[in-house]
């Protein structure tokens, strides 16, 4: 056991924890049994981007020693461990002719976090989030018995922990469909496009074409050049496009080092960056092939990317509003562009249908992503008020991405959120999952310490 500080890929609002590594069933187990009050949470690789991977004052599980992966090569049914990667996965399944069925704008996501944040990638209009490839669960749950879930089987848990943040017990393991791919590479085409309204344009027209969808926008243009941006969609590209062996070996190729002074991202930088991000790409070409970690994982190439803001850190503000809700969408990329958000990393994509997860984030719309320095002047004040519309509108914050929303949001964001937590109180009903996400934002109902009782 080592007590020591964690933090999300944000780096902010640290917090000091008992982190256990586990190496398989007794170990967890066994620290599922010696927690104390502030309970216990399992951790992958530390991506969220708030605090939903903490548990200060409390046990952490860190599952990254249970990693093992098997594959059928006929079905591509696969089996994995929670602490399996991502990049883990696409290493081990590309060669054999398949593909994680989602992945989002990183590799280095467990199964674990893929499930607990039920993940999405650029193909949700076309597949939906991870959550629609899941065919089993393996559960530990508070009183250390192993569940196994489907859609079939205990169907109200098994939609609970798909977005659920972990808080319903710890994910062993996952079986889930793979999809098939005949080549390592992408077949991509590009459009360089004037503003919002062709941006969003684009993408509703075309999208149901591609399997895989997405548009950079500069988030810091505004007047007739507000949304412009860079739309890019692609699918896998086929054998007769690229001769000879399926091959997936791509690695970091910088490395960011820790001491970087705060304030480097800021407005003029970043309106620097985005005129050069822009300008380069072409106003439109098609067919381009590009690696799997060129049009999926693009800052995967720069390790440690997140000290770019410095010690102050940073937040990634991702929500969605439905589809007829296009003016909202314009009045929030409006209104962080005029207030100064200074984001190098700003997406726009289209959800397609939601599932039944209770805390799953998509639902039918557009959602626009940024990554803004913490430091930002006035950026509270403008973020509370873009969560007002959001809610407004009938749409929500993206929970693993979050460290900042008002608790009192939550219930409008997640009509479900009732539903969870009677599933939770039914599993856990003495509060043994435990995160300073669920904490600060009041997920789970607080449980008297009298009422508490351990593992025996």
């Amino acid at each position: 056991m080592n007590r020591r500080p964690l933090t999300g890929w944000g780096r902010t609002a640290p917090s000091v924890a008992d982190v256990v590594d586990v190496a398989g069933l007794d170990d967890a187990v066994a620290t599922l049994a010696g927690r104390g009050p502030r309970g216990a949470l399992a951790r992958g690789l530390g991506r969220s981007y708030g605090d939903a991977a903490q548990n200060g004052g409390g046990r952490v599980l860190s599952l990254l020693g249970m990693d093992a992966v098997r594959v059928d090569p006929t079905t591509g049914l696969v089996w994995a461990q929670a602490g399996a990667s991502i990049d883990a996965l696409i290493r081990k399944l590309v060669p054999e002719g398949w593909f994680v069925p989602v992945t989002p704008g990183t590799r280095q996501v467990t199964v674990g976090g893929a499930v607990a944040a039920d993940i999405h990638g650029k193909n949700h209009h076309a597949d939906g989030s991870w959550g629609a490839h899941v065919r089993e669960l393996e559960l530990l749950d508070a009183d250390g018995h192993v569940r196994r879930l489907g859609p079939a089987q205990d169907p109200e848990l098994f939609w609970a922990t798909l977005g659920g943040m972990g808080l319903t017990g710890v994910v062993l393991s996952c079986t889930f469909q793979a999809i098939a791919v005949e080549t390592s590479a992408m077949l991509v085409d590009t459009w360089r496009t004037r503003d919002l309204d062709q941006t969003m344009g684009l993408m509703a027209e075309h999208d149901s074409h591609y399997r895989y969808t997405v548009a950079w926008v500069d988030a810091l243009a505004t007047g007739a050049r507000l949304g412009r941006g860079v739309v890019t969609m692609g699918d896998h590209a086929p054998a007769a496009a690229v001769p000879g062996p399926r091959r997936f070996d791509e690695r970091a190729r910088l490395s960011v080092p820790d001491r970087v002074p705060s304030g480097l991202l800021n407005r003029a930088t970043v309106r620097v960056f985005n005129e050069l991000w822009y300008r380069k790409a072409p106003r439109m070409r098609r067919g381009e092939l590009q690696s799997i970690g060129e049009f999926f994982h693009p800052l995967d190439l720069v390790s440690s990317w997140n000290r770019l803001y410095g010690r102050q850190g940073m937040l990634q503000y991702q929500f969605v509003v439905p589809l007829g809700e296009e003016a909202t969408l314009r009045r929030a990329v409006e209104r962080l562009a005029v207030g100064g958000a200074a984001s190098f990393l700003t997406v726009l994509k289209r959800f397609g249908s939601a599932n039944s997860g209770d805390l799953s984030f998509p639902l039918p719309g557009w959602t626009l992503t940024l990554d803004v320095p913490t430091g930002v002047g006035g950026l509270a004040d403008l973020l509370d008020g873009l969560d007002r519309e959001v809610v407004d509108c009938g749409g929500r914050v993206y929970l693993a991405k979050d460290s900042r929303v008002a608790p009192s949001m939550i219930p409008s964001m997640y009509p479900r959120l009732e539903h969870w937590r009677a599933v939770c109180d039914r599993v856990d009903p003495l509060g043994a999952f435990q995160s300073d996400l669920s904490r600060r934002l009041g997920l789970r109902q607080p449980v008297p310490q009298a009422g508490r009782k351990e593992l025996s």
